[in-house]
This record gives structure tokens, C-alpha cells and sequence, in this order.
């Protein structure tokens, strides 16, 4: 078994990421641990069981993606690009796409997906709450930025990293929001920018890998 942490400059992170999940390690948390600091660094949370040479030859190949990407370019990445000023998303493609019904304000749309568990106290909690997947576009039909939130089940969590990856999502925060529910939730929240009809079937994709 192998468990530890990576620490990761913002323009590192999604790459490392996907050479982790590519290796079958298993991302379990990303956050920082510092306010302040310049250059931004996160802490990539990992671990792994197999055989000790498997298990170190992901590990050196996440290393050796941080050195390729230095070398190519030593300072870190600031910024993400432009978006238009104005936005204009249309809401109906990404209603036939991701099935579900939208909420739409100044051009920007948003769609939500509750789930369920249940507290210590037997109360039981979902979208009214907070225990919710979604999604928030911004910018123009051709040219959108997505961000929101994934609700996890633990059993769900790798297969949701590796679909977002695979779909060019990237993921900049993965913690729980509560304690002692049942079933447990991660939430992961992501970011992706594209045409808004690809970043949601991008995301439809990843929705389909959930239990419930």
C-alpha cells in the first residue's frame, strides 16, 4: 500500500491527476493548506494497493509530469483565458443534453441534481440542503466556462475523476462537507471551459457513472 501527499502548483494539478488515475492510484483529496502563499500550491491527497514496483512507477511518473511541465514552462500558469463579457448561453440544448430541468439568469444557466443520506439524528437531508451535483454555465454558446459540484458516493468518487479527466474537466477541490452522514458523500468541485453543448455531454457522461 502506498499513501501520501503531492505538492502541486495550480497548472499541475489536473495533469498529475490523470497520469495518477492512468497508473490506478486513487486521488482522495486536493485542497491547500496555506492562505497567502505565492505561487499557489495544492496538496494532492493519494494512495494505492498492488505490488511495491507498480505502485512507485506511478508515483515517479506524476513526478516526472511536474518536471515536464517546469521545464517547459517555469513559471506557473495565472490564468485561464477570456470569456465574453456578456453571456448568452441557450438553455435548451444543455436541457436535451444533461435531461433535466434549468434555472437561467442574465444569460448564465445553472441545473441541479439532489441526492440523499441521512445524519446521526436520523434526519434526512438532500438538495434543500446542499447535497447536490451541479452545474453552472457562463459565456457564449461557443466559447463557456462550466464549474459546480459532484456529490459522491466514496465508491463513486475514482470513476467520476477519471470520467471528468478523460473529458478535459478539470478538478480543483475534493473534501466533505459534512460528518457522520450515511452513505458518506466527497464533493468535487471542477472546472471546464469549451462549446457548452461538449462541457455538458462531457458532464452527462460523468452523471452516468453514478449509482443513484
Amino acid at each position: 500500500m502506498v499513501m501520501g501527499d503531492l505538492v502541486l502548483l495550480q497548472d499541475e494539478v489536473n495533469p498529475v491527476m490523470s497520469v495518477l488515475l492512468d497508473a490506478g492510484l486513487s486521488v482522495t483529496a486536493l485542497h491547500n493548506h496555506f492562505f497567502n502563499d505565492d505561487p499557489k500550491a495544492f496538496f494532492m491527497h493519494i494512495e494505492g494497493e498492488g505490488g511495491v514496483e507498480k505502485l512507485a512507477q506511478g508515483v515517479h511518473a506524476a513526478l516526472d509530469k511536474v518536471k515536464e511541465i517546469r521545464t517547459a514552462s517555469p513559471q506557473p500558469a495565472k490564468s485561464l483565458g477570456g470569456i465574453p463579457q456578456k453571456n448568452s448561453i441557450s438553455t435548451a440544448p444543455l436541457v436535451a443534453v444533461l435531461g433535466s430541468k434549468s434555472a437561467e439568469k442574465d444569460g448564465m444557466v445553472k441545473f441541479v441534481f439532489g441526492r440523499k443520506t441521512k445524519m446521526p439524528c436520523g434526519c434526512e437531508i438532500g438538495k434543500e440542503m446542499g447535497v447536490t451535483t451541479w452545474a453552472a454555465f457562463a459565456g457564449a454558446d461557443d466559447n463557456a466556462v462550466v464549474d459546480g459540484d459532484f456529490a459522491c458516493l466514496e465508491t463513486e468518487l475514482q470513476a467520476v475523476l477519471k470520467s471528468l479527466r478523460a473529458g478535459g474537466i478539470n478538478i480543483v477541490a475534493i473534501h466533505p462537507h459534512m460528518t457522520r452522514e450515511n452513505p458518506r458523500y466527497i464533493f468535487l468541485h471542477y472546472w471546464g471551459r469549451g462549446k457548452a453543448t461538449d462541457l455538458a455531454t462531457k458532464l452527462k457522461s460523468t452523471l452516468d457513472t453514478q449509482t443513484q
